[in-house]
C-alpha cells in the first residue's frame, strides 16, 4: 500500500465530530482526520512492520498517519537521530505517548533518552522524557531496580514543573517506577515524600496522587504477592 492509499484509507475513516472532540481534549494538529485509534491499530497491522513507510508516513505530517508510523516501524532500525527528530515534531500529547509506548521505548536508547528528554525546555519533549520513564517500568522486563532509580531524582526535580502536560507525565512516571516491585515502590515513596516538601503546588499534587496510589492496600497487595 502506498502512501496515497494509506492517506485516502485513513481519511476515508475519520470523523469530523471526533475532531471537535479530540481537541476539547487538547489533541490539536493542522492535519488531522478523526480517526479512532482501534482503526489505525487494524490499519497498522494489514500493513506490518515497514521502518521505511514509516519514515514516509512521518513526513506527511498528517496526525493519523504519524499515529501508524508508530505502530509500523522497526525499533530495532530506529536511530537516536530519528528519535530526536520524532520527539521534536510532537504536537500533542496523545502523539507523544502514542509513539512513545509504541515505538520508542523498544528502542536501545530509550533510557538514556529518557533522562536526556525529561530535562528540555519544550512541553512535548519534556513530556516525552517522563513518558519514556513510565513506558519502560511498564515495557521493560529486562532492566534491574538500578535504572529505574536513576529516574527518580530527575522525577523529584521534574514535578515543579506546573505545566500540565508535563507534570501529568511526571506523576505517571513516579507511579509507574513505584508500581515495578516492592523496592522501587520504597524508593518511589521516598521520593514522593521528598516532593510534598517542596514550595511547590504541582510536587504536591504530583506527591499526594502517588501516594495515594503507591501505599494503597491494592497496589501493596499485588507487590507483596508477586514479591
Amino acid at each position: 500500500m502506498d502512501i496515497e492509499g494509506i492517506l485516502k484509507e485513513l481519511k476515508s475513516k475519520g470523523n469530523p465530530a471526533n475532531v471537535a472532540g479530540m481537541a476539547r481534549y487538547g489533541i490539536r494538529s493542522k492535519d488531522i482526520y478523526g480517526v479512532p485509534i482501534p482503526a489505525i491499530r487494524n490499519l497498522a497491522k494489514k500493513i506490518g512492520v515497514d521502518h521505511d513507510l514509516a519514515s514516509a508516513l512521518w513526513k506527511t505530517a498528517n496526525h493519523e498517519a504519524r499515529l501508524l508510523a508508530c505502530l509500523i516501524d522497526d525499533p530495532t532500525l530506529v536511530s537516536e537521530q530519528q528519535m530526536d527528530r520524532w520527539v521534536q515534531d510532537f504536537d500533542s500529547w496523545d502523539l507523544c505517548d502514542q509513539c512513545c509506548s509504541n515505538l520508542l521505548d523498544k528502542t536501545p536508547y530509550a533510557h538514556a533518552k529518557a533522562l536526556e528528554y525529561s530535562k528540555r525546555d519544550e512541553e512535548y519533549v519534556k513530556r516525552a522524557g517522563f513518558t519514556l520513564m513510565a513506558t519502560l517500568a511498564v515495557h521493560d522486563k529486562k532492566s534491574g531496580d538500578e535504572a529505574f532509580m536513576r529516574f527518580l531524582p530527575t522525577i523529584l526535580k521534574g514535578s515543579t514543573d506546573d505545566r500540565n502536560y508535563v507534570k501529568k507525565a511526571v506523576n505517571w512516571a513516579l507511579r509507574q517506577v513505584g508500581k515495578r516491585n516492592k523496592e522501587l515502590n520504597k524508593k518511589a515513596i521516598e521520593a514522593a515524600k521528598k516532593m510534598q516538601k517542596l514550595d511547590s503546588k504541582s510536587a504536591r499534587w504530583i506527591a499526594s496522587d502517588a501516594l495515594r496510589e503507591l501505599t494503597g492496600e491494592k497496589v501493596q497487595q499485588r507487590l507483596a504477592a508477586k514479591r
